[in-house]
């Protein structure tokens, strides 16, 4: 008889090492059929939709295959927008916390396209329960620059009041629930706010995001269940950007099976998509959109990414894996790919491009210097006052005397 061995994944790089993407299975676009129109299709018949990768563009950037959307020239050109003003404010206020300025930031570098597709397919009475790297869906969205400088300055502008910590976002009226570091929540919240949706006979569907390391947790299963049970009319997204703080995504099941394979356990149809792929992202929300609207109920989302910068402004990826990964990652950068659509279709060229970088560049000096005047991190703050409002609807007498205590 042997003896049992206990097996503990391991990423297939470690610092020092080259980058090796080779046991990754990465199929051509438009291997992955699209289910007829009829959004009624069983889970049992969606069963390759979770186990191949939806992809749309080519290396020479065309859309291809059975899921390639129709989207006009414009919203494109909004889109690559989007993630390009994405990428360029996070990079000024990673220099900014560097410099000081602010306590703590984190950037979606190289997933720019899940939130910036996502946000412009979703209507605007419905709610994104967000993770911390999907600030391009209020990119696309048009939030105001300096409220999001504000609030990473937590300077006497924030429009958050100093309740949230820096990239916590929060915008009700860009349908942007609360962030929350405690990034299993959001699943169970969204499939409860998409449950009120429907049981008040509403037509607004709810959208939420964890990362592949927190479906490990119980927030995940629970969440998967009721969605399933109340046929929720939600879209649940697993951001598959192969590392959880600095667990290799393997620890949470990666190496046994795909994350969207996980729907299969609850009913649930799961679609496992190019999350670099714009027109791949936009193509598989419509399809689970069109499916919940049509009281179908939940669809799972698996996008498969890499998380090119750091997990935070605390992290230093360079001692868990080879400092250059990130570049070599097989699906490429998300923007660059956008980019390269629009030109191999006549609607977009160099020139164009370098014209509107700078514009982007311009604009984020131009509200980064503005927040800066107002305040930065310990230089100015939102009144001591603000603590008590919008807590209590009826402010209780404990509040009563602790605001006498303060003088406030």
């Amino acid at each position: 008889m042997c003896p049992f061995d206990l097996h503990i994944p391991a990423p297939p790089t470690r610092p020092g090492d080259e980058p090796d993407f080779s046991h990754l299975v990465i199929p051509p676009p438009g291997a992955v059929p699209r289910p007829e129109a009829d959004v009624n299709a069983s889970s049992e018949s969606l069963r390759d939709t979770a186990y191949g990768l939806i992809r749309v563009l080519d290396n020479q950037g065309h859309a291809a295959g059975p899921w390639a959307p129709r989207i006009a020239p414009e919203k494109l050109r909004q889109g690559l927008r989007a993630m390009l003003l994405t990428r360029l404010f996070e990079d000024r206020m990673f220099r900014s916390h560097r410099q000081g300025k602010t306590s703590f930031f984190m950037k979606s570098t190289g997933e720019e396209a899940i939130g910036a597709a996502q946000s412009m397919v979703l209507g605007p009475r419905d709610m994104c329960f967000p993770t911390y790297r999907v600030l391009s869906w209020l990119m696309a969205r048009g939030y105001p620059l300096i409220d999001l400088v504000n609030q990473i300055f937590s300077n006497e502008k924030d429009p958050l009041k100093g309740r949230q910590l820096p990239i916590l976002y929060s915008a009700r009226d860009y349908g942007f629930y609360s962030l929350s570091g405690n990034l299993g929540s959001r699943f169970g919240h969204a499939v409860g706010w998409a449950m009120a949706s429907a049981y008040k006979n509403d037509d607004s569907l709810a959208l939420a995001y964890i990362g592949e390391g927190s479906t490990a947790e119980g927030d995940f299963h629970e969440a998967l269940t009721f969605a399933s049970v109340y046929h929720a009319p939600v879209i649940l997204c697993v951001t598959n950007n192969q590392w959880a703080i600095s667990s290799y995504a393997g620890i949470a099941g990666a190496e046994e099976t795909t994350f969207a394979a996980k729907a299969a356990g609850y009913g649930l149809p799961g679609l496992r998509v190019d999350g670099n792929d714009f027109l791949a992202v936009w193509a598989a929300t419509e399809w689970a959109m069109a499916r919940a609207r049509a009281n179908r109920g939940a669809t799972l989302i698996e996008f498969f990414t890499y998380r090119v910068a750091g997990h935070s402004t605390s992290d230093d990826p360079a001692r868990y894996r080879p400092a250059d990964e990130g570049s070599q990652w097989p699906l490429g950068d998300p923007i660059a790919r956008l980019k390269q659509h629009l030109i191999a279709i006549g609607e977009w060229d160099e020139a164009r491009h370098v014209q509107c970088e700078a514009e982007l560049v311009d604009t984020v000096r131009t509200t980064a210097k503005e927040g800066e005047a107002v305040g930065t991190l310990g230089h100015s703050k939102p009144p001591v006052s603000e603590m008590f409002e919008g807590v209590f609807e009826t402010p209780d007498w404990r509040v009563r005397e602790q605001r006498k205590e303060l003088g406030v």
